[in-house]
């Protein structure tokens, strides 16, 4: 079986256990490489062509409008087949509810049919939110399969839980 990850993360200013805190690392990309060690995977980061503010409170009044706008903002590079991957895991920050809409420019993009699709979220509370329902309708073609919510704050302890989650998922 051959495994596929598509993540964004945020680097930089991130809100984290109640305040907002600089991460040279997001936890999204941390839990990215936590599945990817455990399972074998190749790795699609989504990177916007317009970087969202550094400032944090900036940037999730960009995701609000976002989404209020229902956008696909442009991304960097584009990912156009996945026929070669059995398992897709979908790895992402829950804003506002949802993946952050750059996630859905790429995803709405590949033909999901026959995939056995993983999602999961990193938030703050919010755990999985909407994702489940965003995903089942961006990933046309998909089985839906294990989901899992981490705690942002919890990211840099968890690799044991998403390793052993992650092996879990593909059996």
């Amino acid at each position: 079986m051959k495994n596929l990850i598509i993540y964004y993360s945020r680097r930089g200013q991130n809100y984290v256990s109640g305040s907002v805190k600089n991460l040279s690392k997001g936890n999204t990309e941390l839990i990215t490489q936590y599945i990817a060690d455990a399972i074998g995977a190749d790795i699609f980061e989504v990177d916007t062509v317009k970087p969202y503010d550094a400032d944090y409170m900036v940037c999730i009044e960009e995701a609000k409008a976002e989404l209020r706008a229902k956008a696909r903002p442009e991304l960097k590079a584009y990912l156009d087949d996945i026929s070669a991957y059995d398992n897709i895991f979908i790895v992402g920050p829950n804003w506002w509810g949802i993946y952050p809409m750059a996630m859905y420019t790429q995803l709405e993009r590949l033909d999901f049919s026959g995939k056995t699709v993983h999602f999961v979220v990193t938030h703050e509370g919010s755990g999985l939110g909407g994702v489940p329902k965003t995903i089942s309708a961006s990933c046309k073609g998909a089985k839906i399969g294990k989901s899992l919510a981490v705690q942002g704050a919890n990211a840099p302890r968890s690799e044991h839980e998403v390793a052993a989650r992650a092996k879990k998922a593909i059996r």
